[in-house]
C-alpha cells in the first residue's frame, strides 16, 4: 500500500519517529482472554508479517499481553526489524496466574517490566513506553502519576527508553506528565459514540502530540450501532471501517491501532485508511454520540 493509503505521516514530537495513521494493535495475538499462547502461533506470525508488508509501521503491544507471549510473537515473526518500524508497549499492568489484570506501577515493577519488554522484543531500546494506568472501573480515574512518570523519565536517561506516553488517562493527568518529562502520545478509549475526550484531542493536537483511540467499537448502543451500519451500507464498507475511518478524519494527530489475529480482518482495516467521508456523512456521524439511549426494557 502506498503511504496515503494508510491515512498519511505522522511524527511524534520532538522525535525523528514518523509512522503512517493506521497500525497494528497486537493484543489479539495472545489466547483467549489475552491470556496464554494463542490457538495458532503460525497464524499469529502470519498477521504480523502481512501487516509489515502492507505498509504498517506502528505496533502497538505490552509484555503484560499473555503475558510475554504477544512480545515474543513479534520477536518471531519481525526480528530484526525492518528500518523505520516503530513499536510501541505499555507498562503499568501485571497478569497474575489467575489470569486477572493488576496494577504494577512500583519503581521496581516499572523497571523490570522496562526489561521484560526489552527481553522479549529483542531490543536494546524501547521506541515508546506508555504509562498505563490501571484504575477499578473501564475509564480514566483522577490519581497522582508523576512518580510512576518520573521513574519512565529515569530509564530514558539510562538509554533504555527513547520516549513516554501515556494510557487510560485525565487532562489533568496529562498535564502532570507533561510537567515531569516530554509525553508523544496518548492512548484513550475514544470513538464516534464516545466522546468524552474530545477536549483532550484538540488540546494535544495544539500541541503536535499523537492520540491513540482504543476500543473504535466498544460500548455502543443498539441505536448508535444502527446509525453506524446505514452510514456503512450506503458507502459499501463495514461498520468497522467506518468507524475507523471516522477517527481518521477526527483529527490529524489520531493514530489508529486496531487489532485482529486474521489476515482478512488485517486487510478489512488497512481499507479503511482508503474511505473518503463526505462532509454531510461525517456531521451524520458525529450526531451519533449525542443519539438518544435505546429503551433497556
Amino acid at each position: 500500500m502506498f503511504e496515503a493509503e494508510l491515512g498519511g505521516p505522522l511524527t511524534f514530537p520532538g522525535t525523528s519517529l514518523t509512522v503512517r495513521r493506521m497500525g497494528y494493535g497486537a493484543m489479539r495475538l495472545s489466547g483467549p482472554g489475552i491470556f496464554g499462547p494463542p490457538k495458532d502461533r503460525d497464524a499469529a506470525v502470519a498477521v504480523l508479517r502481512e501487516a509489515v508488508a502492507a505498509g504498517v509501521n506502528h505496533i502497538d503491544t505490552s509484555d503484560y499481553y499473555g503475558p510475554h507471549v504477544t512480545n515474543q510473537i513479534i520477536r518471531e515473526a519481525l526480528h530484526p526489524y525492518p528500518a523505520g518500524l516503530v513499536i510501541v508497549t505499555k507498562l503499568g499492568g501485571r497478569r497474575p496466574p489467575d489470569g486477572s489484570w493488576a496494577r504494577a506501577n512500583s519503581p521496581q515493577e516499572l523497571t523490570d517490566g522496562v526489561h521484560d519488554n526489552l527481553r522479549n522484543l529483542g531490543l536494546d531500546a524501547l521506541d515508546i513506553v506508555n504509562y498505563r494506568v490501571m484504575g477499578s472501573g473501564h475509564g480514566p480515574e483522577e490519581g497522582a502519576i508523576a512518580e510512576q512518570v518520573s521513574v519512565l523519565a529515569g530509564l530514558q536517561r539510562q538509554g533504555l527508553i527513547r520516549h513516554i506516553g501515556l494510557s487510560n488517562v485525565t487532562a489533568t493527568q496529562v498535564a502532570e506528565a507533561r510537567a515531569v518529562a516530554p509525553v508523544v502520545c496518548v492512548q484513550n478509549n475514544y470513538n464516534v459514540a464516545h466522546r468524552d475526550d474530545d477536549p483532550l484531542i484538540d488540546d494535544l493536537a495544539r500541541a503536535g502530540i499523537a492520540y491513540v483511540p482504543f476500543f473504535p467499537l466498544g460500548g455502543f448502543t443498539p441505536l448508535q450501532s444502527s446509525t453506524l451500519t446505514s452510514v456503512a451500507e450506503r458507502l459499501g464498507a463495514t461498520p468497522m471501517q467506518v468507524a475507523l475511518a471516522w477517527l481518521l478524519h477526527r483529527s490529524p494527530n489520531i493514530l489508529l491501532i486496531p487489532g485482529t489475529s486474521s489476515v482478512a480482518h488485517l486487510r478489512e482495516n488497512l481499507a479503511a485508511a482508503q474511505i473518503t467521508v463526505a462532509p454531510e456523512t461525517l456531521a451524520e456521524l458525529d450526531g451519533i454520540a449525542g443519539t438518544a439511549v435505546a429503551v433497556e426494557h
